[in-house]
Parts: C-alpha cells; structure tokens; sequence
C-alpha cells in the first residue's frame, strides 16, 4: 500500500469510529434520562481528511493542537489508533468518566494540547503558545529541543468571534512565528449556511497580519477533470455556485449534481461529455473532491509550509458530514445518524456486528497498517506532556512598608523587590498587561528587567535624553510582554505562559495586571485558561468603588463572587501590604504544585494541586499595622482570615470584613467597644478559601469523618451562640453573608450591590453604608445596645 492509500484507509477508519461513538452514545448505550447525548457527527467528518493527514503524516511530537471542538469524536479516534485512547473511554464518550465532548487537558487521557469547547479560544490559544515558545527560546531555555508549530483547527463559523480577530493584531505586533490555522471552511455554521465569498475576506484579513494563506479548493480529481477538454468551465461553475446550492447538491447526490450541471452547462459539446462519462456515483465523488478533503493535497500543503517559520492560514474548502448520508444538509450540526443508516455504513466498510470498536476491522492488510502506526512521526511512545523543576521561593518577599500605603502600591514594591533581589524567581517570572502596566503599578519591574521583543528596540525618549519615569527598552532579555487594550489577550497570554511546563517543558511565573472591574470583559478567557490548569498571578486593580471619581465604569462589585466562583483560582482580597507579602509568597509556590487532589486534613483545602492565584487590590491608602510577622498568623492570612481583634465570652457583635474597608471596620468596632464588651473584629483575606475550607470540612464530616474542622470553623468556635455578626466588603455582599452559616450566627451582610457614582471614597462608602458609621448602624439595628456616640471618619 502507498502512503495516500494508507492514509486514505486510515480516514475511512477514524470517520466510522468518530460516527459509531457518538451513535453509540445515542442509540445505543443505557440512557436513564432520556435527553439526547448528541456529538457532531457532520461537523467532526468534514475535519476527518485534514485530521488524518496531520496526525499520521505532517505533526512531529513537538507540535501542538488546538483541536476545533465539534472534531472531538475524530481525535478520540485518531488517538485510539495510535494507542493513546481506551475502547472503555470512548463506549463512555460524553458520560460520566468517558472520553469528553471536546478536547480537555485535564479531563481526557489522550495528550490533549489545549483545552477547546468556547469557540474561538482554541485558536487564539495557538497564538499566545506560539510567543510562550519563541519567548523560551529568545531566552536559551529548551534549545535542545527543536521548534515546533502551533496549529488549530478552526471552524468557519469559529470566525465570527470577536477575540479571534485580537489575538491575530496580537499577534502581529509581536511577529508571530510557526503558527498554523487551518480554516475548517465548510460554509456551515449551527444555524445555517455561511455568507458568500467569506473566504476572500478571510484572506484579506491573514494577509494583512502578515501571514501566508493556502487556499485549497480543488482536490486532486477536480484539478484532473479541469485539465480535460471542457474543465475550465466546470471551473468556472463551481467558483460562481452559491454555497447553499452546492451544499444543497452535495447532500441530493450524483443524480442531482448532473440534472444541474446539465442544465447550466449542457450542449456545450465538451463539457457535456466530461459529465456524461462519468457515473452518478463517480460524479458525487468528483464534486465532493475539494482541497480539504484530498490527501495528496493536504500532505503537499502541510510539508511546504513545515519548512519554513512564518505563520500560516490554510482555507481548506470541506463539506459538512463528509463521507455520512447526511452530508451537506444545512441542518445537520446536530443531526444523527439513524439506525439503518449507521448499519449501510457498517456494511459499506465491512465491519461485523460486534467488531465495531476494532481498529482495523473491514480493513485489508491490517498488519502494514499496524506498521504504518507505529511509525508515524506525531507518535511518542510516553506522555507529550512535559514537566518541569518548581522554583525555589524564598521564605519572605520583603517589601518597604510606609505609614500609609495601598495594596497596589504594595504589590508593585513587592514586584521591585523581585527584581531586584535576582535569582532564580525573579528570573522566571514573566510579566505582561493590557496597556495598563504603569497604572496597574507594574512600572518598577519593567524598569529593572525591561520589555521584551524577539529583537532590540530602543526607547526613543531615552535616546533623545527626553526625561521619563519609565524606561522602555525591549529586547530578547526583557521580562515584560506588553498588550494591546484587550482582556481575552491577557488572559489566554497568562494561559500559554502557564502552561509553559507542560507545553515547552519550561517553568515561567507568569504575572497579569489589569483593571479589576474589566476581568469581567476576559471571563470566558479566564475560564478557559482556569479549565487548561494553566498557573499564573493575577492583579486586578483598583478593585471595588475606590476608584470613585471615575464612577460605575470603573468601578467593580461582582469580582469577590467570581474569585470565589471560579475553579483553578485562589481569590484573596488583603487590606495591608505586609498580608500581600505572605500571600504573594504562597502565591508563587502554589502555582507551581502539581500533587494529589485530597484535600489537606487541617484546612480541608486542596492546596497540594496548587492552581492560580487572583489578588483583589486597590489604590486607596490605609493606615499599615505596625506589627512582626510571625509564621502563625503568615498561615493564618494564607488560609483566608485571622482575628484582628478576638472576641471574649460575652461579645454581643462581630465585625468582619474583607479588604480596603478595614480603617472602616476598625473604627467601627471602636465605636460599638464604648457600650459593648468583648467586641470582635475578623480580618478575612480569603473569602474564597475560607468558604472552600468549610464547604469541604461539612462534606468530610458527612463522609465519616467527623473530628474534620475547617479554619472559619476554628476562627469562629468560640464565639457566643448569641451573637451577632456584621460582614463589609468594597464589593458585593454575598461575598461574606454565607459566614453567619457556619455556626448559625445572625448576619447583616453589607456592601456595594449597585453601579456606582462618581465622587470621593467618603461620599459612596457614606451611600452605600460601608463606612463606620453605616456598620454602626448595622450593628446597633442588629444587636440593639445603647446609642453609640458616632464620630465623623476623615
């Protein structure tokens, strides 16, 4: 057998794979619920030539795949052949423990690259890894390695996504190398069939980013029938066929294809004749013959493109369904396969009734395809997921604390002091923002390890002696990847960045900053770069309604419940620098553990997995604690909260609080002190943890295991039944309200549940009753008392 008919044998092995998992999960397998399970059956075949041609012919093992979502039946499949899927995973595809419905880092066995599902992520994914790559090399790190080419399948429709066309300027801007994108372009999206002449938009658009684009249109039997006496205008009909009429006929088959073209072409001698020999059957195929769907094409494509570096777009014209009776239909993005259908298949290709799961059934010569396998250049014969050494993290980052000082000016000492200090930390640290590094107070790390750029370029303020804060020299050592005004960018930088272990087998600690209200304009990103595992640091800053004279726009309130929300991500909200300190200390460490997912027996956190961390900061400046951190209260603040002032047997009220409104809180328990006794004030740096803690401990307990405590458990046990708690956040007030849950305490939740105005801090915290005299009130309204004496906060 030739290469092109193995590989042909092979894409008709993964098509009947790819089709009889998701029929297997529909029709076949137990359903108790009885919804449909689905699966994708047409838009996963119209990937299954480029598919083949890419894992059993043009990938190396130093490639890397985003794999567009709806082809997840086809990767489990191809994956299978090579022997890195189970039959038992794939009879479970999309149930409980099975192969998953789209591609998962974290979930499937099978050497997923990167995570896919939101359309557009995956793709832009490709990108950022890609820089991660050239980022690694520009530093001497896994030079022993050759360079490999980031690829994704993207589908058409994935186009429409606005943050596709953000990593692309992205891209540019940091002359993007060994990058492929090969454009599932099969003019169908879920609804309906894609506008006309999308594709020469697409060109435009690539070439304009400065990449090549390959377009393949017409497979190896249309370039041969256009090459015959009458083919140039069979050339010319297809080029001008709308592509609801070709998907139309694409779906009607041979008989339909010659009434139309016929009927457009006919009694034109040689064109007539170039259609009337050839069957209905031979004329289906010759039709179905695009770029995308023929392998001599492909593997010419992709063996052109692997020898050179710059990035590369290939529009592959496909057909939805390819191979299935449903092909071409407009409706068949979730369409299935009926019973009788699958059986003509099943005969078609020679696979008998209980052989279904076999790799090389119905197929001839089994044994040279066997051998075949075992040779294929993507092949390895271990994991392609790579590790890396953790770095080491000293035991404190120092920072120089004033009097009076914010958590984001704290943050960026801290940072200064990394890169001051030099050594292995501050060497694999990687910063990078949204065009707000110098507000987001990153402005003293980028001076001391600089931008970087694949080449050098001065900063031309420095070079005409025009003075400036900030230095802006980039070049290969510099440590900073500046951003466009984009929040997906940032958030898939930080996921390639911290995946860099894993893809490249290089450790880097990637550092973000950006507005804290906007993570809400990268969610999905975010999400996306959590669900990949991928670790990083995130300052989001200014947080809450400190930001006051620039009102609601830039000002948040739901960020303390996405921290805690969102899975992989570590939320902490300091109030005071030297909490920062600790936290960004743990932070460092945390992000580089990769141990077992039972949860630690004193704080019931599942800190040994390790994750990403999220700081919630702000640019108001409090008054700073003068005091020593010892190591008790150092995890006390890393487990989420400590007593700032412990209540005694007869406290009647509680204040706790998280964040910036701590010279709020702490005025107020002064306040409530004159009248009360034993007055209690709980400093909550993590909500987030102290909340997983707890919820984990009560699922502990549940399970046998009833001697398990969590820390808000511990913080909280001997505070009187009676008494009654005040929870304030610069955030919303579910935040901490779940407190009171603990142990049955009566709560009065306070924060920031509406869009704010603009003016001082005074004036909202004042609106919003988050300022002392507000928690007053709370409290008294709580836990009547005598009226206390209000003072005015300045």
């Amino acid at each position: 057998m030739d290469k092109i008919e193995t590989l042909a044998a092979l894409e008709r092995k993964v098509r009947w794979l790819a089709t009889w998992m998701v029929h297997n999960a529909n029709h076949i397998r137990p359903n108790d619920d009885g919804l449909k399970v689905g699966g994708h059956q047409a838009s996963s075949a119209s990937l299954s030539s480029i598919m083949t041609a890419l894992y059993f012919a043009a990938l190396r093992p130093e490639d890397r795949v985003a794999v567009k979502p709806h082809a997840s039946p086809n990767f489990h499949a191809i994956q299978y052949l090579l022997g890195k899927q189970t039959r038992e995973k794939m009879e479970n595809f999309r149930g409980f423990g099975g192969a998953q419905s789209y591609p998962s880092r974290t979930k499937d066995i099978d050497d997923v690259d990167f995570s896919t599902g939101s359309v557009g992520l995956g793709a832009a994914q490709a990108i950022f890894a890609s820089l991660a790559q050239d980022y690694l090399r520009a530093k001497g790190w896994g030079m022993d390695r050759p360079e490999g080419k980031m690829v994704a399948l993207v589908g058409d429709a994935e186009m429409d996504e606005g943050n596709i066309f953000e990593a692309l300027l992205e891209g540019w801007k940091h002359g993007l190398r060994n990058t492929w994108w090969i454009i599932d372009y099969n003019r169908q999206s879920l609804d309906a069939v894609v506008r006309e002449g999308l594709w020469e938009r697409f060109e435009a658009i690539f070439r304009n980013f400065g990449w090549d684009v390959v377009i393949l249109k017409y497979g190896s039997l249309q370039q041969a029938a256009f090459a015959e006496p009458g083919g140039e205008a069979l050339r010319a009909w297809i080029d001008t066929c709308p592509n609801q009429l070709y998907s139309a006929l694409t779906f009607q088959g041979g008989a339909a294809w010659r009434k139309r073209l016929l009927d457009d072409l006919g009694d034109q001698g040689p064109v007539s004749r170039l259609i009337e020999k050839r069957s209905d059957a031979e004329l289906a195929e010759l039709m179905a013959n695009l770029g995308g769907h023929d392998l001599p094409s492909l593997i010419e494509a992709f063996e052109a493109a692997r020898a050179h570096d710059r990035p590369v777009c290939f529009i592959a014209y496909t057909i939805k369904g390819f191979g299935l009776p449903l092909a071409g239909h407009k409706d068949n993005h979730a369409g299935l396969l009926t019973t009788s259908q699958v059986e003509k298949m099943r005969a078609e290709l020679g696979v008998r009734p209980g052989k279904e799961w076999e790799p090389f059934e119905g197929l001839e010569r089994a044994a040279e395809l066997r051998r075949f396998l075992e040779k294929v250049p993507f092949r390895t014969d271990g994991p392609r997921a790579m590790s890396a050494m953790p770095v080491a993290v000293p035991e404190r980052l120092d920072v120089e604390s004033a009097r009076e000082m914010s958590t984001q000016q704290g943050f960026g000492l801290i940072m200064r002091g990394i890169a001051k200090a030099g050594g292995g930390l501050a060497d694999r640290v990687v910063t990078t923002s949204p065009d707000v590094t110098v507000s987001t107070n990153l402005g003293g790390w980028v001076n001391a390890r600089a931008v970087f750029a694949r080449e050098n370029l001065a900063d031309t303020f420095r070079a005409e002696r025009i003075p400036s804060t900030f230095v802006w020299d980039a070049s290969p050592k510099g440590q900073h990847m500046e951003l466009g005004i984009a929040e997906m960018n940032l958030f898939l930088m930080l996921s390639a960045f911290g995946l860099s272990h894993s893809l490249f087998g290089e450790r880097l600690l990637p550092v973000g900053t950006l507005y804290d209200p906007f993570i809400e304009r990268g969610l999905d990103a975010l999400n996306y770069a959590c669900y990949q595992d991928a670790r990083f640091m995130l300052a989001a800053t200014p947080s809450g309604v400190t930001l006051a004279p620039e009102g609601g726009a830039h000002q948040s309130i739901a960020t303390p419940l996405i921290g805690m929300a969102q899975d992989g991500l570590a939320s902490f909200e300091p109030a005071f620098v030297d909490e920062l300190a600790a936290i960004m200390r743990f932070g460092f460490d945390y992000m580089q553990r990769d141990g077992k997912a039972e949860p630690d027996q004193f704080t019931w956190l599942r800190d040994a997995v390790g994750g990403s961390i999220y700081l919630r900061l702000t640019t108001r400046a409090v008054e700073q604690p003068q005091r020593t951190m010892n190591a008790e209260l150092e995890q006390d603040i890393v487990n989420g909260g400590y007593w700032m002032r412990k209540p005694g047997p007869n406290a009647q009220i509680v204040i706790v609080y998280q964040g910036t409104v701590a010279p709020e809180a702490i005025a107020a328990t002064g306040m409530l002190a004159e009248d009360r006794r034993d007055v209690g004030l709980l400093a909550v740096t993590s909500a987030d943890r102290l909340h997983a803690g707890w919820s984990a401990a009560q699922k502990a307990r549940e399970n046998g295991r009833p001697h398990a405590r969590s820390h808000a458990e511990r913080l909280l046990a001997g505070v009187p039944s009676h008494c009654k708690l005040v929870t304030v956040i610069d955030g919303h007030p579910a935040t901490l309200a779940w407190i009171g849950s603990v142990y049955g305490h009566q709560t009065r939740a306070l924060g920031v549940e509406h869009f704010g105005q603009t003016g001082t801090i005074a004036d909202l915290y004042r609106h919003y009753g988050i300022d002392a005299a507000g928690i007053v009130r709370s409290a008294e309204a709580i836990s009547p008392g005598r009226p206390v004496r209000h003072l005015t906060i300045i």
